[in-house]
């Protein structure tokens, strides 16, 4: 469901637009099994009030018999509106609100899996996908209802996916043998029928549900790093004045994502664009959040206003969608800056529990415990980050986390190794390169270090000591310990 039909319906739960709406919008992607669930559940919410369920029914009768790509708010209304009811959407909205959307087909069973012709293990790992994918709230993600009902049809994937008009289609075999499964998963971009990405996984087959846990980890973050490259990739094309919410939001990480003054500038640009024609897009708040926070921590701008505009924009993403974990994540790190660190973790921890396949929420909580928290939480945080997004663009800062975990725990040598692997990323920005050059001194490496440190002064001619603490919110011996190897390289 798009996010504006949900916050209609939470609105105004009674007023019988917003339940045809949904309706027709199920209609239009082949999902008449999902439409008969809730024609099921709003028929018992509205008898609970003793009110007259009849029109919707009728509506959804006759949403049934026309085609599907009856255009949803050209449509008369069918329902009078609940005296309390007063949104009005125009037909544009719609449109400028659209997101990807993905079917995951049931995966394809090999011999002696457990658990029977259905309901083993190709069964529960396709169900634990599509429940990991919806609750990171980043794109359209059919039911499980709808898919497994053409797969019992015997409807082939790209078949299917077309009928349920969608973006991309999942799918996948398993196979067990001499104790050891084996999963091999395929995603199809529907429109072009490439396919944008394969793997296969193997493990061993001692807990079922350890099996799931593990591979479905991989198999849902891939999911959803291939699709947002993808789309970022297909939005940078377009002419900018052409672009929908969806691909201005992608715009934006595409900028985002190459961390500097001018790059960041851009992607608020095009995140301003995106709430501009969707204002309930709570990713695209944080978006925005994030920019601010760039600012606030390169010093691209006043710290102080630019970490009120962080704040805001984070409350924002909270206010539109609460369940979100992109903004529990925006508002995390907004507090972080504010230095209210125990808020920050709240919010962090809230993240990953409302997904716990969101990488960046890992990655936020090992930032914040690698400066001030548990240096031992932050190294297994910043594992779990890298685990579930091995290839993400905001890699070099879980790497640089750990190092800064090894310094706080004495493990210099350590400190030095990680550190080195996040400045080699392509995008590693100068605080990076700062990391790396003070846990390269801690380890007496001090001619890599100097390099470092040469570096960092070429970009940022007066660049000191001072500078890096004041970035980040180190606990006093944290701070000590950086201030010493900024002394044995002339950072001081």
């Amino acid at each position: 469901m798009s996010s504006h039909l949900d916050k209609w319906l939470e609105l105004a739960p009674f007023d019988g637009r917003a339940h045809v709406a949904l309706l027709t919008r199920l209609a239009q992607r082949g999902q008449f099994d999902a439409g008969e669930e809730h024609l099921a559940s709003a028929a018992q919410l509205f008898a609970s009030e003793d009110l007259d369920f009849g029109p919707v029914r009728e509506a959804w009768r006759t949403i049934r018999g026309e085609r599907p790509t009856v255009t949803l708010w050209a449509r008369p209304p069918l329902v009078p509106a609940a005296p309390h009811a007063s949104i009005v959407l125009p037909h544009s909205y719609a449109a400028a609100s659209q997101k990807a959307s993905l079917a995951v087909m049931p995966f394809a069973e090999g011999a002696d899996c457990p658990g029977g012709p259905r309901g083993g293990l190709p069964d529960g790992l396709t169900h634990d996908i599509i429940t990991r994918l919806a609750k990171l709230r980043d794109f359209f993600v059919i039911a499980r209802g709808s898919v497994f009902a053409l797969a019992e049809k015997n409807i082939a994937p790209e078949d299917a996916g077309r009928r349920l008009n969608v973006d991309y289609v999942a799918t996948g075999t398993v196979r067990c043998q001499a104790g050891r499964v084996t999963v091999t998963v395929e995603l199809v971009e529907v429109r072009t029928a490439r396919i944008v990405w394969a793997e296969t996984f193997e493990r061993k087959l001692d807990d079922i549900f350890a099996v799931l846990d593990d591979i479905g980890n991989s198999i849902v973050s891939s999911i959803s790093a291939e699709i947002e490259t993808v789309e970022r990739n297909r939005a940078m094309l377009k002419a900018p004045n052409s672009l929908n919410a969806w691909e201005a939001y992608h715009r934006g990480l595409w900028h985002m994502y190459r961390f500097t003054r001018a790059e960041n500038a851009q992607a608020r640009h095009f995140f301003d664009i995106a709430l501009k024609l969707d204002p309930t897009f709570a990713r695209a708040y944080a978006g925005l959040s994030f920019t601010h926070w760039q600012n606030a921590f390169q010093r691209w701008g006043d710290r102080d206003q630019e970490s009120a505009l962080a704040f805001e924009a984070a409350g924002q993403s909270l206010l539109v969608d609460d369940h979100n974990p992109a903004a529990h994540w925006a508002m995390g790190r907004a507090l972080w800056l504010r230095g209210e660190q125990d808020g920050s973790l709240i919010e962090l921890e809230r993240a990953v529990d409302l997904s716990p396949n969101f990488a960046l929420g890992h990655y936020a909580l090992s930032f914040v415990h690698s400066q001030s928290g548990d240096p031992q939480a932050a190294i297994g945080s910043s594992d779990h980050s890298r685990h579930l997004s091995p290839f993400d663009p905001l890699l070099f800062g879980m790497l640089g986390a750990r190092a800064m975990s090894h310094v706080r725990l004495g493990q210099f040598d350590e400190a030095a190794e990680w550190a080195l692997k996040a400045a080699a990323r392509p995008n590693a920005h100068a605080i990076i390169l700062a990391i790396a050059a003070h846990c390269l001194a801690l380890a007496g490496r001090l001619e890599e270090a100097r390099s470092f440190a040469a570096a960092l002064r070429k970009m940022l001619p007066n660049y000191c000591a001072d500078d890096f603490i004041g970035t980040f919110r180190f606990e006093p011996n944290a701070e000590a310990l950086f201030r010493q190897g900024a002394k044995r390289i002339g950072l001081g």
